[in-house]
C-alpha cells in the first residue's frame, strides 16, 4: 500500500463555532481538551518531500521486512506528512488495517491517563500535590501524592507481579481496578522503596490514576475518557477496551509468527493500558496540547519536566510522559507501549511541532525506531542513513 497523500485534519466550523472560551467546554466542572487548529505545515514542499523520502526508506528497510502490520503516522503543524497502514486486525478473518481500524496503543494510554487528571487539577477539583487517601480513604500508603503516580515515584509494586501468586488472586477470575486496593490491603502489599526516593516505572501508578479520575468525575473511566477527551477531540476510533464489549470484535494482537494473544485475568485493567485508538486520532489529541487553553502555564511546566534524573542525554519521565534532555536545552518528548503482541510510539516536538506515532499490532521492537525521524525536524542525535550514503538531511 502505498503512503498517502500530504492531508491536513480540521475540525469543523459547527466545532469552532461551539468552542468560544475555555469555561465552555467544562462538563460537571471539569475541563474538558479543545481541538486545535493549526495552519498548514512550516516546511518547505522540498522538506516535506525529503522527509516522505525518508520515512520510506525506513519503512522499507525496517518496517516491510519485518511484515509489519500496524500505522505509521509523521506530521508537522497538523499536516500528515507521512501514513502508512499495513497488515490485519484479524488475520483470520483477513481484516485489513486502515486509517478507521483502532489498534491497543499499549502504554501510551498513560498519556491520555495523564491527561484526564491533569484536566482534573486544572479544574481545581484536586491538586498535583494532593495525597491519594484523601480522595480514596482505603488506600493505605500515606505518602503517596497524585504527582508520584504521575512520575512513577510512588515504591508501589507493579499488581501483574503480585497478582499472579495464586494465593492472591484466581487467574480463571477477571482482575478489576476496583479489585486492586483491597487485595493490597487484605495481603499487606509492600512499597518496593520509600515513596520520593527514586523511579520506577509501574503500572499500577495508572490503575490507581483511573480509579481517582472514576472518583472524583462520578464516571466510570471509559465515560470520562470519551467525555472529558476522546468526544471534544472528534476522536471517533479511539475508546477504551471493555472485555465484555469489545473482547471478540476489537483487533488483535499477535507473536511474530501471527499467532494470537489470548486476553487473560489482566485484560480488563485500564489507566495503564487499554486504549484503542488510530494514529489520526492521536494526532488530533497531540494537536489539542497545543492549544492556548490546554493547561495553565504552571502546569504545564509541572507536566514537561523531569523528576528522575541520571543525567542529561539519558531518559527521564515528566508527568505522564517520557523525554530526554541534553546540556544545550533541547528536549524530546515521547512514550512507548508494550502489551501482549502491541506496541506503540507517540514522539511529540514541542519546539518544531513535529508528531510521529507508530502503531504495532504484530509484536516488534521497530515501532520504537519512530525517533529516528526526530533529525528529519531538527538538530537531534537520531538519524535515518541510507547505506553507505550520508545522513539524509
Amino acid at each position: 500500500m502505498a503512503a498517502a497523500t500530504i492531508t491536513i485534519l480540521s475540525c469543523s466550523k459547527e466545532k469552532k463555532e461551539a468552542l468560544k472560551t475555555k469555561e465552555d467546554t467544562k462538563i460537571n466542572g471539569i475541563y474538558t481538551l479543545q481541538p486545535y487548529d493549526s495552519n498548514k505545515s512550516t516546511l518547505s514542499q522540498s522538506k516535506k518531500q525529503q522527509i516522505k523520502d525518508s520515512m520510506q526508506y525506513l519503512y522499507d528497510k525496517e518496517f516491510a521486512t519485518n511484515k509489519f502490520s500496524g500505522a505509521v503516522l509523521v506530521a508537522q503543524n497538523g499536516e500528515i506528512i507521512y501514513e502508512k497502514y499495513d497488515g490485519m486486525s484479524d488475520f483470520k478473518n483477513k481484516k485489513t488495517i486502515d486509517q478507521n481500524t483502532p489498534l491497543h496503543i499499549a502504554s501510551v494510554s498513560k498519556v491520555l491517563t495523564a491527561t484526564a487528571t491533569l484536566l482534573l487539577i486544572d479544574s481545581k477539583k484536586i491538586q498535583l500535590d494532593q495525597k491519594v487517601n484523601t480522595i480514596l480513604p482505603d488506600f493505605p500508603y500515606e505518602d503517596i501524592t497524585i504527582r508520584t503516580l504521575l512520575n512513577h515515584r510512588t515504591g508501589l509494586r507493579n499488581y501483574s507481579y503480585f497478582v499472579d501468586k495464586k494465593e492472591i488472586w484466581n487467574k480463571r477470575d477477571t482482575l478489576q481496578n476496583s479489585d486492586l486496593i483491597p487485595i493490597i490491603n487484605k495481603h499487606n502489599i509492600q512499597l518496593e522503596f520509600k515513596t520520593g526516593t527514586r523511579f520506577s516505572y509501574c503500572n499500577t501508578n495508572y490503575a490507581i490514576l483511573a480509579l481517582i479520575i472514576e472518583k472524583i468525575t462520578k464516571m466510570d473511566y471509559r465515560t470520562a475518557m470519551k467525555k472529558l477527551i476522546f468526544k471534544p477531540l472528534d476522536m471517533k476510533n479511539t475508546f477504551v477496551f471493555d472485555m465484555k464489549k469489545n473482547g471478540d470484535t476489537c483487533s488483535n494482537s499477535y507473536k511474530g509468527n501471527y499467532i494470537q494473544y489470548p486476553l487473560n485475568h489482566l485484560d480488563d485493567i485500564y489507566g495503564d493500558k487499554n486504549i484503542y485508538s488510530t494514529v489520526r486520532d492521536l494526532l488530533k489529541f497531540d494537536m489539542a496540547t497545543y492549544n492556548p487553553s490546554f493547561l495553565n502555564k504552571n502546569l504545564l511546566k509541572e507536566v514537561y519536566k523531569g523528576y528522575s534524573y541520571e543525567s542529561r542525554g539519558t531518559r527521564n519521565y515528566g508527568l505522564g510522559i517520557r523525554l530526554l534532555e541534553w546540556e544545550d536545552g533541547k528536549q524530546l518528548f515521547y512514550h512507548n507501549g508494550w502489551w501482549h503482541g502491541s506496541t506503540s510510539a507517540y514522539v511529540t516536538m514541542k519546539k518544531e511541532k513535529a508528531t510521529l506515532i507508530c502503531i504495532s499490532n504484530k509484536y516488534t521492537r521497530k515501532t520504537y525506531y519512530m525517533k529516528l525521524a526526530t533529525g528529519l525536524f531538527g538538530d537531534y542525535p537520531f538519524h535515518i542513513r541510507k547505506k553507505g550514503e550520508a545522513l539524509l538531511e
